[in-house]
């Protein structure tokens, strides 16, 4: 079967058949509270005994939701698929549920969240499914506004299923422009039907206290990194430099055109300047003059 996020948006795809569907599979409901179990251990909440504000970023129906308010922890929960939102409210889900895009930014105050997890839902970002839509800009504004509403030291813990390497490089690229320190944590490396890659996202510099944890083995037991067979597919930790990379400047060969002029005269018009009015000369080229 083709991916879901190859057949259709997310809101279309889910629609209220497909969402009663995955709800009530038993199968897809032990899934999900394994991969979210393993998600708020690798967010490494503080165990003080004080509930936290979490945020579940793609909740669905509520079914990692339900593993965060198992642990006394309260949370909000985003999803764009208003059907899976409706078997949410049907299923009592204890978290405040909203009907947004992750894509078009997060919009909560900054420093508010005290960990952010996700499952099964950042690679959407990575399909174009309107003209308007721009994967890296998507990707931008959603990192972007993560990272603001994060309290500093807290954690994000993204499980994704990329389609490729490409996906996998720049939602890492946008996350570490956003200002996020971490890198990817992997599951049981060597299986295929197993393997799970989590994305361990720290809001503020990188220190000591926030070093990646390790990755699961075979066994069930935490392996190191020389458990691998030295290429990508075994590593079990992927750390990456959070340094920013300094800004391409645009260049257009062909030269300023006639948009742009028009574009800086109405610019100029706007501060008050004494703009000459366009005609059907404005931005033509000169004849060469011998």
């Amino acid at each position: 079967m083709p991916r879901p996020e190859l057949q259709a948006p997310p809101e279309i795809f889910y629609n209220e058949a497909e969402s009663r569907k995955y709800t009530t599979s038993s199968r897809i409901i032990e899934i999900q509270a394994r991969i979210s179990e393993r998600a708020l251990e690798l967010l490494d909440l503080p165990d003080d005994g004080v509930p936290k504000l979490l945020l579940d970023i793609g909740c669905g129906s509520g079914l990692s939701g339900e593993t965060l308010s198992e642990n006394g922890h309260h949370w909000i929960g985003y999803d764009i698929s208003q059907s899976m939102l409706d078997v949410a409210l049907e299923r009592e889900a204890e978290g405040d549920l909203l009907l947004a895009d992750m894509g078009q930014g997060l919009g909560l105050r900054p420093g508010v969240i005290d960990g952010a997890i996700s499952i099964s839902a950042v690679q959407w970002l990575c399909y174009a499914d309107k003209s308007s839509h721009d994967p890296r800009m998507r990707l931008k504004a959603f990192f972007g506004s993560l990272y603001r509403c994060l309290a500093r030291g807290a954690r994000a813990v993204l499980q994704l299923y990329a389609e490729n390497m490409d996906q996998s490089e720049m939602i890492m690229t946008y996350a570490m422009r956003a200002g996020f320190a971490g890198g990817v944590v992997i599951d049981w490396p060597h299986s295929s039907k197993a393997r799970k890659a989590y994305l361990v996202l720290t809001c503020g510099a990188p220190s000591m206290q926030t070093c990646l944890p390790k990755g699961k083995g075979e066994d069930g037991e935490m392996c190191s990194d020389d458990d691998g067979s030295g290429d990508d597919e075994g590593q079990t930790v992927g750390m990456y430099e959070r340094n920013r990379p300094r800004k391409k400047f645009k260049v257009n060969k062909k030269g300023k055109g006639r948009e742009w002029v028009l574009k800086k005269k109405e610019q100029m018009r706007r501060k008050g300047n004494a703009v000459p009015p366009d005609t059907k000369y404005t931005a033509r080229k000169r004849k060469a003059h011998f």
